[in-house]
């Protein structure tokens, strides 16, 4: 992004700021500002700053932003600033590298999905092989859309998906240097 005014925009003037907890209210007025930018026929300019939140909320987000990209034919750019954690990696994925910013600030925290359940099983045995196998398919869906989305993060660096993951299974905290480093992102923005 060599455009002096574009950068600009961005980091001063986002079409859409996410700032806060990913949830399923955030995906409605992500909705209503995307609604907004293509009404205007502007730019998408994100500003990303999250301590994370709901994964699943997140990759809807992450998908509107990539529809938005692939039919809008306008100049997107996402810039995090001071934290991109867990879910808001999803959203900041959503872009291609090249359109990925971040602020010197910026640590990003990559970590797998976590889980807390209890699973209570109370019947005959093959009623309870069932959901136990329903819960098994659960974790292998997850475990699938988590490695899609570490794979579009990844996509274009210098690290693997299968060494992203490796980190990501003791919390991988990136700081904004070592994002470019690995080449998750285009550049840093001052």
């Amino acid at each position: 992004m060599a455009d002096v005014q574009a950068i600009t925009d961005l980091l001063f003037s986002p079409s859409l700021s996410i700032n806060g907890l990913i949830t399923a209210d955030t995906v409605t007025f992500v909705l209503d500002r995307l609604q907004q930018v293509r009404s205007e026929n502007s730019p998408l300019r994100v500003e990303l700053n999250t301590q994370g939140g709901d994964a699943d909320a997140a990759r809807r987000i992450a998908l509107e932003l990539q529809l938005f990209q692939h039919h809008a034919g306008r100049p997107s750019a996402c810039v995090g600033k001071t934290n991109v954690y867990s879910a808001g990696i999803l959203i900041l994925a959503a872009f291609p590298k090249e359109a990925r910013y971040l602020t010197r600030d910026t640590i990003l925290l990559v970590h797998q999905r976590r889980l807390e359940t209890t699973l209570q099983l109370n019947g005959p045995i093959s009623s309870c092989l069932q959901i136990v196998q329903e819960q098994l398919e659960l974790l292998k869906t997850a475990e699938k859309l988590e490695q899609e989305g570490f794979a579009q993060f990844a996509e274009g660096s210098s690290l693997s998906v299968e060494e992203l993951t490796r980190r990501a299974k003791t919390n991988c905290y990136l700081t904004a240097a070592e994002a470019l480093e690995f080449g998750l992102i285009a550049e840093i923005l001052q």
